[in-house]
């Protein structure tokens, strides 16, 4: 919501920063233009705040990068701090059909799915469990395969994904137009690319040394693979039974604060100053329905198959030590739909009905959801349904919002009705969030494709069987090995 683009901040008179640090997602300076924009997208009137905060000197929140420059000076920076717990204290019209409260999700949801196994309701195109001969009340049971196809699946879209992130929707269709790589069918490469080109949309810079075609070593680190991995260690720890306080102190004591990012970095930074579960997701958090909690649920449902449900309220008690509302619908949404995908009864379109039965469906995120599936089958042309998208959210929402992510990617999966190089290839050339889409897409399409030799080896070849990771005790551990270990937690009781 930038009203006041030609605001510019105040400048004061300060001694030298040399060698200072200038986190990104952190500075309450930008993170009250994140509020604003959310206040904005709450239906929120913020209007006197966002006036005192321009007439001070305040800039809006950066468009992409995660932080600003120069630094705020202490006077504004207090500003800041007082101005976020009053927007904070602001009531949402939309509160009432988007509550955070997981009782209060499933009264809103009147199509809730029932236990493994259970009866459908009319109209519901997810297959019940039980069809394969077990008892009814049992969900079938997922193989090793299938996991390592997902675990395969979900390394080869965020790898796509990773050079491109950040970049401008023509950029990413220029740099692959130019390598001839459009629609995407394999990675990015700078091979035949001009070089002013390159110049006029650089890679994103840190990923790029590992994850173009030329580059690619195996997988690199990354938070789309991290969280994963840090799912299957909270599992191993503390079972099903998991507290949202169990995931916190496994964060702690697992996962370094730098390799956060938007809403866990601010949730991480609450926790170190004693602030407790859930108000971590709320307490100066701007970033709350961003994308975050979206890309931590795929373990939640790889590990139930068959149960939508129960995938959904395992992804929501891990969702809201960060996440609110529809940031938390992102997580229920896609553990629901993995773990249709899982039991492999269901093709990708009922994998995404089932993933909307456990999303409130007057809310945004379920708006989001199905004007994707719309979009995708109305346009024969992927490119005609990716335009139609940011015209509809690119003007409103910040690139890593869950709201144009969610739509984005319920329309590649659409669309590339169950192919996966088209699923992982549409997810990426969408833009906004490049990586985790990609990460997504492929986690779903590796799960239907059922095991790993169904996946074209040039997605995995490249990886060569082994991931980059700072979390502790999987670093340069084999994709095969991790469907081994998640197949373990999905046939524990």
């Amino acid at each position: 919501m930038n009203a006041h683009p030609h605001r510019t901040p105040v400048t004061e008179a300060r001694p030298p920063r040399a060698g200072h640090v200038r986190l990104t997602w952190a500075q309450p300076e930008d993170l009250v233009g994140h509020e604003l924009r959310q206040a904005a997208q709450d239906g929120r009137d913020a209007r006197a705040i966002e006036e005192r905060w321009y007439a001070a000197g305040g800039a809006p929140a950066p468009d992409r990068a995660g932080v600003s420059e120069p630094p705020a000076p202490p006077r504004l920076r207090a500003l800041a701090e007082r101005l976020l717990d009053e927007l904070a204290a602001i009531d949402s019209p939309s509160a009432a059909e988007e509550p955070t409260g997981l009782d209060e999700i499933m009264a809103l949801c009147p199509h809730w799915p029932g236990p493994p196994g259970a009866a459908r309701t009319a109209g519901d195109r997810t297959p019940a469990a039980g069809g394969d001969g077990q008892p009814a009340d049992r969900a079938p049971a997922v193989t090793h395969a299938r996991l390592h196809a997902a675990w395969l699946g979900r390394a080869a879209g965020c790898l796509l994904g990773k050079p491109v992130e950040k970049l401008p929707l023509d950029g990413i269709r220029a740099l692959a137009r130019a390598a001839g790589n459009w629609p995407l069918t394999t990675w990015f490469t700078e091979r035949g690319v001009p070089a002013d080109l390159l110049a006029a949309h650089p890679w994103n810079r840190r990923s790029a040394p590992t994850s173009l075609a030329e580059t690619i070593d195996g997988m690199p680190e990354d938070d789309d693979l991290n969280h994963p991995l840090l799912t299957l260690l909270l599992l191993q720890r503390h079972g099903r039974s998991f507290t949202t306080a169990d995931l916190a102190r496994l964060w702690l004591e697992e996962l370094p604060a730098g390799r956060t990012f938007t809403a866990e970095r601010i949730a991480y930074g609450n926790l170190l100053a004693g602030v407790e579960p859930p108000a971590t997701a709320r307490h100066r958090n701007p970033f709350r329905e961003w994308i975050g909690a979206q890309i931590r649920a795929d373990v939640h449902g790889w590990t139930h198959p068959g149960d939508p449900a129960g995938a959904a309220a395992q992804a929501h008690r891990d969702a809201v030590l960060t996440h609110t509302g529809n940031g938390v619908y992102g997580a229920m949404f896609t553990a629901a739909a993995l773990a249709v995908a899982a039991a492999g009864e269901s093709d990708v379109h009922g994998c995404l009905a089932a993933g909307l039965r456990v999303v409130p469906p007057h809310s945004r995120y379920a708006r989001a959801i199905r004007l994707g599936i719309e979009t995708a089958r109305a346009e024969g042309e992927f490119d005609a349904v990716v335009d139609r998208l940011h015209a509809a959210y690119a003007d409103t929402h910040h690139w890593v919002h869950v709201l144009p992510n969610a739509a984005l990617l319920a329309a590649a999966l659409t669309h590339a009705d169950g192919d996966f190089t088209r699923s992982i290839g549409l997810a990426v050339s969408g833009g906004w969030d490049t990586d985790s889409n990609g990460a997504t897409a492929g986690s779903l399409a590796g799960l239907l494709a059922g095991a790993p030799d169904a996946l074209p080896e040039h997605w995995t070849a490249p990886l060569k069987n082994r991931l980059a990771t700072s979390v502790s005790g999987f670093d340069r551990t084999g994709f095969d090995t991790l469907a081994a270990l998640t197949h373990q937690e999905a046939l524990r009781p």
